[in-house]
């Protein structure tokens, strides 16, 4: 009797295993869109990969060349504000005695034609005809990073709905800035808010929808005076901030990391994006890398440099070749996105930023060749109608779906031979089966998809209602 018991729970327990209900809940994807930037949803793959992607050169958009600026302004802030497109820099020149240092701002409707308005803020040399926006007073640090943000939480007064970090290690950490405008400044709190780092750094914050609280990713010196790390803390009110914890990189080697540009993926918010600046010490070249996250704390660093230093021209000397804190999507082009890279620090009468493009959604793919693959996800559940993909073929490429249930086994209306094939390059297209059945009578069910690739990409993916190209 006791053999036969222990016969049936064995029974149940392979079921269970089977089934994929056994130590693994089936993940609750609704309408998100997921970009293929890591694994979290791939169980296994056949003939395929992740393939990081690299942004394309295009023009130069900002020449630092005002008698305020110079060859080392830097720690460039993108980013868009209904429909004006924002940037605020350093402006500084390494051979200027004494040393000076102001927070300078343009803007464009474009993106890719910049206007520096003439304020009238502050005076420089007899003279209130620029664009700075903060000029702090000798020995006060706090126009050496300035680092704004439009602040997204619902509750923020409308006196400060621009708030920004700045500061350094000499003026005893981070400060807290406000402005109703984005042009007009003033400190937020009387003392520094963020003290335990080094800071001397582009340090940015911003108002986090998923943790529905301000979060502000900052350097520090992981080992005293050795490895350059970044450093997370959040705040419900932008004063009071918790102690700040290194980043965790699984098992990525130790490496110097100066700027971060982490933020929200805008088209996918529960994902975190960033381009952190790797330093090499012996040359003091940089090199800005891709990093990505589910949970803002934990990333995934891929080696491969993003912007080489051999990248259009000025990028091999020191310090020349960070990556901007700003991902932009500009009007007239929804199959990019643009982010900003900089050249020629310390050389000539300014330095210069160059915009980069990427794919939309085009980090990472998972990529099979000529001789194809398939890739199978995890279990998950997913509310809407279609199954949307960006994707691109090659020539002679094409694309299959194939719905599953939990087990792996293929579900009628949605099997493979069913499927309609893509082909082409498309951001957002709909996913066609032959049976015609609706796809929301999958919804709240656990389900795989199995792809099935040939010369083909395949970036991302989302369910809800089609959107026409």
């Amino acid at each position: 009797m006791c053999i036969r018991i222990w016969g049936i729970i064995w029974g149940l327990c392979c079921c269970l295993i089977a089934s994929g209900f056994a130590g693994e809940q089936p993940i609750p994807v609704g309408s998100q869109r997921i970009l293929f930037v890591d694994d979290v949803l791939i169980d296994r793959q056949s003939g395929t990969a992740l393939q990081p992607h690299d942004p394309q050169a295009r023009e130069v958009i900002l020449t630092c060349d005002a008698p305020w600026e110079g060859n080392i302004s830097a720690y460039y802030t993108f980013f868009e504000d209904d429909g004006l497109f924002r940037v605020y820099y350093r402006g500084s020149h390494f051979d200027k005695k004494p040393l000076h240092e102001v927070t300078c701002y343009a803007e464009s409707k474009d993106g890719l034609h910049w206007v520096k308005p003439q304020l009238g803020l502050f005076e420089l040399n007899g003279s209130k005809e620029n664009n700075i926006i903060w000029m702090s007073s000798e020995n006060d640090y706090t126009t050496h990073n300035f680092t704004p943000f439009k602040d997204l939480n619902p509750d923020c007064p409308v006196e400060s709905r621009y708030k920004a970090l700045a500061g350094e290690k000499h003026s005893g950490g981070l400060w807290a800035f406000k402005s109703s405008d984005g042009i007009h400044w003033s400190l937020l709190h009387p003392s520094p808010v963020i003290t335990d780092g080094y800071f001397d750094s582009q340090n940015l914050a911003f108002w986090d929808t998923k943790r529905k609280a301000y979060v502000s990713y900052y350097r520090d010196f992981r080992k005293p005076g050795s490895i350059r790390d970044i450093k997370v803390a959040t705040s419900s009110d932008f004063q009071h901030w918790t102690t700040g914890q290194y980043l965790n990189y699984g098992d990525a080697p130790d490496e110097q990391l100066y700027t971060n540009a982490i933020r929200q993926y805008p088209r996918a918010s529960q994902l975190y994006v960033g381009f952190p600046t790797r330093y090499q010490p012996k040359t003091q070249q940089v090199e800005p890398i891709l990093m990505t996250s589910q949970d803002g704390f934990h990333f995934h660093r891929w080696s491969k440099p993003l912007i080489p230093i051999t990248a259009p021209q000025d990028r091999d000397g020191n310090r020349s070749n960070y990556m901007a804190n700003g991902l932009l999507f500009l009007p007239g082009n929804e199959r990019e996105m643009s982010v900003f890279g900089t050249e020629a620090y310390y050389a000539g009468p300014g330095s210069r930023v160059r915009r980069f493009t990427f794919r939309t959604d085009g980090f990472v793919s998972v990529h099979a060749g000529g001789n194809g693959g398939d890739m199978v996800t995890k279990p998950f559940t997913f509310t809407g109608n279609q199954l949307m993909l960006n994707y691109a073929c090659k020539q002679g490429g094409q694309l299959q779906v194939e719905v599953q249930n939990a087990d792996g086994v293929p579900i009628p209306g949605w099997t493979l031979e069913e499927c309609s094939p893509l082909h082409g390059d498309q951001i957002e297209q709909g996913v066609q089966w032959t049976s015609g059945n609706p796809l929301s009578s999958l919804a709240g069910r656990p389900v795989r998809l199995k792809f099935v690739m040939r010369n083909a990409d395949l970036y991302a993916l989302r369910f809800g209602a089609a959107i026409q190209n």
